[in-house]
């Protein structure tokens, strides 16, 4: 036997040591609730044929027979939780075979080759990782699965036992950014893993515990009355110490599968899985930049680019062009993309991206007039743009709530939309009186100012805070009284992986200025809105990106100095007394 196998196996039974464990557990504590009711049981019987007359024996008949209808109603209530309980499942695009059929094929083979029970079915998930998901607990219909043979404890099929194979997970940007081969590669050990999920005691110790975990999430849902509360917190202490007992065992059974799946691999592409890994890698990086930088800007506006995955491809070429590392990468552009293997591969990418702007920003499951896709050529006007003139026309109503005058010498009418104006209020003490200047004057006066600016940057930035958090509040409505979460897949709106913790004040106020800045290029220099790939939103003149503002923001912010972005407004032709269009 290879080492390969031998491996395999010695995980697989690993795996089903554990497994047997988890159900020992689960026994043992149907033994633990049946108990009383069998001891019970013996006394009554032993009463009515008088085997067991007395005062003592019947006192115990008295006191244990509600007893032990207690335990088995208490029993009876958190075996039905557990069994009602709806497991979580993985938000994802299902993909059907007619819309894949090259796809299911090559993983049909893969499966063929490594000897083990095909996926069920194919879904996308809007990350970079890929995984096995079991989608027949009870709570969730019947399995539209296909029925596979259990596989014996080294991993082999077993025919005569029937269980439904899992459904294969693959990270969307995967399928664009990987060649073929590559995907296939890294599918490998993951497709591997159907063979010991197929195992019956595997799968009915993971039952068990998503059983368990479910229940737990039940208990713990606010927005109950107090009987309920308090019926369903000694549920969750039972549930809670159920899964105590059984998380170590758990753990190594998953360990054990783990290590069968990826020993099993290793006889299939193991060299180009090794390449591919760093595909793996790259498409991570490129991913979360894209979300970050591109995604996220048009999210907080209501629209959601609708191409992310054409998008990451995008963005990687682009960093293969400017980072020497990646001078290799563009070679592989002339390989068959992953994503050939859809029929329709655009309409895929739609309904990910969709699923993406909803996991990580919470965005309704529909369009709809606030919320409106954008194809990447639309992107500058309709994002960027907008964007920038409408963070600049806040900060503006902002300046009018505190009553800020329009810059002196401006051309625009009282309180017009000029950069002059916000320059003027953060850094806008009084210039010194004629006359000589005493020694140090100077220098007080100088931090005088720099006082007057952090005050007046603060009192800013938190009224900008204050707005945002009005115009997001009148967007998103009241929530009803008592109304629990949303999840996905209810219509609800939800976010579960926020891409960034909530900015600051002073971050607010930075953006606000710098789109302020923006402005004023676009309608005094000529300046563009643009895409980068890699950063987001950028300011375009003469076709070419502008330096970065964020070093000369910053200082006019905190230092209350604004040499440095006079400088680079002057160096770029941009005209701070103009007046400048709004939305």
């Amino acid at each position: 036997m290879s080492g390969s196998g031998r491996g395999a196996d010695t995980g697989a039974r690993s795996a089903r040591s554990h497994a047997l464990a988890v159900l020992r557990i689960r026994s043992r504590a149907l033994a633990v609730a049946l108990l009383p009711a069998a001891v019970a049981v013996v006394l009554l019987v032993g009463g009515s044929t008088g085997h067991l007359p007395g005062a003592g024996w019947d006192l115990a008949r008295r006191f244990l027979t509600p007893v032990a209808v207690l335990v088995l109603l208490a029993a009876a209530g958190v075996a039905l939780v557990v069994a009602r309980a709806r497991p979580a499942m993985s938000p994802t695009v299902p993909v059907a075979e007619e819309a894949a059929p090259d796809l299911y094929r090559m993983v049909r083979d893969l499966a063929d080759r490594l000897n083990v029970p095909a996926p069920s079915a194919i879904a996308l998930t809007p990350d970079c990782d890929s995984w096995l998901e079991d989608r027949t607990h009870p709570a969730h219909g019947p399995p539209s699965a296909e029925e596979h043979g259990d596989m014996a404890a080294g991993g082999h099929p077993v025919r005569g036992r029937t269980a439904a194979a899992p459904v294969l997970v693959i990270g969307s940007p995967f399928l664009w950014w990987m060649r073929v081969g590559e995907l296939r590669a890294v599918l490998a050990p993951v497709v591997a893993g159907t063979g010991p999920s197929a195992h019956p005691d595997i799968a009915a110790a993971r039952r068990f515990m998503r059983g368990l975990d479910a229940a737990v999430a039940v208990t713990s849902a606010p927005g109950r009355g107090p009987v309920a509360r308090g019926v369903l917190a000694g549920v969750g202490r039972v549930t809670r110490l159920l899964l105590r007992g059984c998380r170590g065992h758990a753990a190594e059974m998953e360990r054990g599968v783990a290590a069968a799946a990826a020993d099993r691999a290793q006889a299939v592409d193991y060299g180009p899985r090794i390449v591919a890994q760093e595909q793996v890698g790259l498409a991570y990086a490129g991913w979360d930049r894209l979300l970050t930088r591109v995604a996220l800007p048009a999210w907080r506006m209501g629209r959601w680019p609708s191409r992310l995955n054409a998008g990451v491809v995008a963005a990687l070429t682009e960093l293969s062009r400017r980072d020497r590392l990646a001078e290799g990468f563009t070679s592989r552009l002339g390989e068959r993309p992953a994503c050939d293997l859809l029929e329709e591969p655009g309409a895929v990418d739609e309904a990910a991206s969709l699923l993406a702007a909803r996991l990580f920003h919470g965005g309704p499951a529909e369009r709809g007039p606030d919320w409106s896709p954008v194809h990447w050529g639309d992107y500058p006007d309709e994002v960027v743009d907008r964007k920038w003139r409408t963070d600049a026309a806040r900060l503006h109503r902002v300046l009018d709530a505190l009553h800020v005058p329009p810059a002196p010498g401006g051309t625009a009418p009282p309180g017009g939309p000029t950069l002059s104006r916000v320059l003027t209020h953060l850094t806008g003490a009084p210039p010194p009186p004629a006359g000589p200047v005493p020694p140090g004057a100077a220098e007080d006066d100088a931090d005088a100012d720099a006082a007057v600016a952090t005050d007046r940057s603060a009192a800013l930035a938190a009224r900008l805070t204050a707005e945002l958090a009005r115009e997001e509040a009148a967007a998103t409505g009241p929530a009803p009284q008592g109304a629990e979460p949303a999840l996905p897949g209810d219509g609800g709106e939800l976010s579960l992986f926020p891409l960034q913790p909530p900015r600051t004040g002073r971050d607010l106020l930075a953006d606000h200025i710098a789109a302020m800045v923006c402005c004023a290029a676009m309608d005094t220099a000529g300046a563009t809105p643009g895409l980068d790939w890699l950063d987001g939103p950028a300011l375009l003149l003469g076709g070419a990106r502008v330096p970065d503002l964020s070093p000369q923001v910053m200082t006019l912010i905190e230092d209350g100095d604004p040499s440095a972005l006079g400088q680079w407004l002057t160096r770029q032709g941009i005209r701070p007394e103009k007046p400048v269009r709004l939305v």
